[in-house]
């Protein structure tokens, strides 16, 4: 079953659970180029149940040694993992564009954030703040009652399995936010590649292995499943030894999963980040000042990629006047210049077929701009535009849907009053975008004050898409922009998802974890009687 691997650039059709490289018993699949529809090489084994059962064992049998690795080894360990992707770059850049149609920019792009978030959760694990060691030292002669000495800090819940997601070949998939977060907390981690870009998953996958060999580290400490089938996605999530799900992905598939892990005899969380169509909205300033930037703004950030981010504005709200006149004008003008890009899959780019159809049901729609002509593809990404009334959009729930791809709608809203009413009936968002002028401040303070109840990211004179990864960042939302609002997927913070606080009450000194010691060798990041103490750096108060 184990073969020796030549390099981390090798596809060979496999998965890796452990050590060994398996190739799976239920037949096999092919990924598709969607720019022509060429089948590509190798076949992947199909996966279920038993290599499900098979990768859950070794990510729990490597559980106790890998979480008991210092910090430093840790953030070593992705360091090494983001080192291994580099080292692969130009191949793996080539098979990504075979497998997804994504331009090269894109896939450098990309690559560099892959890259750049497994460095920011070494720097969070070296950090320490991550283990939110408190410590509430014990009173005896406290009156009425002695107050008893309690010491808190996180632990990893256990393994993690990561679902990839199809529009990130690779920030949000085998070595991705979700993967590189929960190695960072700890946790060993299964991931079901997607089956889209099984090969880019393949390449990544074998970097990340090499250096968990690197570091000798447990060989389940990672783990990579392929498959198309939903059967896969079940065993992993309903699995005893799987203690929480990552996924990026369709709200229906989100869901299912959701479903899976509550009903479970112990049920777990899924962090789904699901279904957005960020709305944007133009306050009057914004639009006379600059109206056709605005336009050709707004057409970049919603057909970039051929529109397949979850970020893609989806809505755009503008107070009618003459000025959403020029801006429509515009924006229309700018959609028909951009030419169809391949869609990921042809099963993406059917399910935009169809979301465009509906739209262009309903009576009070009126498309006014459709894409160029572009040469022949698989599965096109033709972009559309439409427009409706702030009434069309309140009396039909169908406008409120997400349509994954190049395609939004405009709504002319008639006043303020009415664009709150629209507001207080928004969906969960990822993000909320509001364009103004310095005299529209006041309609912003309003605007923004419900928008942070409804979003995860607001933005100011800017464009959702592109998620700048760092330690401030939100990605995510109430539903059904995400399953658990109160987390994030990008950002320092997304190591939380995968701990769980734990509090020692009068343990011997001896017992204690290093960082909960009077003594700590380490110089942890720690609050004490609810403060924050300075640690060994000479850090410490105000930090």
């Amino acid at each position: 079953m184990a073969e020796p691997v030549e390099s981390a650039m090798s596809v060979t059709g496999r998965s890796l659970v452990g050590a060994a490289d398996v190739m799976g018993t239920g037949g096999t699949f092919h990924a598709v180029d969607p720019a022509t529809g060429a089948r590509l090489e190798p076949g992947f084994g199909e996966c279920g149940t038993a290599e499900a059962e098979q990768a859950a064992e070794q990510a729990w049998q490597a559980f106790d040694a890998y979480r008991s690795t210092t910090p430093e080894v840790r953030a070593a360990f992705l360091e090494s993992i983001a080192a291994e992707i580099e080292d692969v770059a130009l191949a793996l850049a080539a098979r990504v564009q075979e497998e997804t149609g994504l331009p090269a920019g894109r896939v450098a792009t990309e690559t560099a954030r892959t890259t750049g978030q497994l460095r920011l959760f070494a720097g969070v694990v070296r950090d320490g703040a991550w283990r939110q060691a408190r410590i509430d030292a014990g009173d005896p002669d406290r009156e009425p009652v002695p107050r008893p000495d309690i010491r808190q800090r996180s632990v990893p819940v256990g393994p993690v399995a990561v679902f990839g997601a199809s529009n990130f070949p690779l920030a949000f998939s085998v070595a991705g936010g979700d993967t590189a977060s929960a190695l960072a907390a700890g946790a060993p981690v299964v991931v079901k590649g997607h089956p889209a870009h099984p090969g880019t998953a393949e390449i990544v996958g074998r970097a990340v292995r090499a250096a968990v060999r690197k570091h000798d580290l447990p060989a389940g400490t990672f783990n990579l499943l392929q498959g198309t089938s939903t059967d896969l996605g079940h065993a992993l999530v309903t699995h005893p030894y799987i203690r929480a799900v990552g996924f990026t992905g369709s709200r229906r598939g989100g869901l299912a999963l959701v479903e899976a892990a509550a009903r479970r005899p112990v049920p777990i969380p899924v962090y789904a980040e699901m279904s957005a169509v960020n709305p944007v909205f133009l306050l009057p300033g914004a639009l006379a000042e600059r109206a056709a930037a605005l336009a050709a703004g707004f057409a970049a950030s919603m057909t970039g990629s051929a529109g397949q981010l979850c970020t893609k504005p989806g809505l755009v709200f503008v107070l009618d006047g003459p000025d959403t006149d020029r801006f429509v004008a515009a924006a229309s003008e700018a959609v028909r210049a951009v030419a169809p890009a391949p869609m990921l899959s042809a099963g993406i780019a059917a399910a935009y077929e169809s979301g465009v159809g509906t739209l262009r049901s309903i009576g009070a729609v009126e498309e006014v701009a459709r894409g160029a002509i572009g040469g022949p593809l698989a599965s096109p990404g033709e972009p559309h535009l439409f427009v409706t009334t702030g009434e069309a959009f309140l009396a039909d729930g169908r406008l409120h849907e997400e349509v994954f791809g190049p395609a939004a709608v405009i709504v002319r809203v008639r006043d303020e009053q009415r664009l709150t009413e629209i507001v207080e009936r928004l969906e969960g968002q990822l993000t909320a975008t509001v364009h103004l002028s310095p005299g529209d401040h006041g309609t912003a303070a309003r605007l923004l004050d419900r928008l942070e109840l409804v979003a995860g990211r607001l933005i100011v004179n800017g464009w959702p898409t592109g998620v700048e990864v760092g330690h401030a960042m939100v990605h995510g939302g109430p539903f059904p922009a995400t399953s658990a609002p109160a987390t994030t997927s990008v950002g320092a913070r997304a190591i939380e998802r995968f701990l769980r606080p734990v509090a020692y009450q009068d343990v011997p000194a001896d017992l204690l974890p290093r960082e909960l010691r009077d003594d700590d060798p380490d110089g942890a990041v720690r609050w004490r009687d609810g403060r924050p103490e300075t640690d060994r750096t000479g850090r410490g108060g105000d930090r």
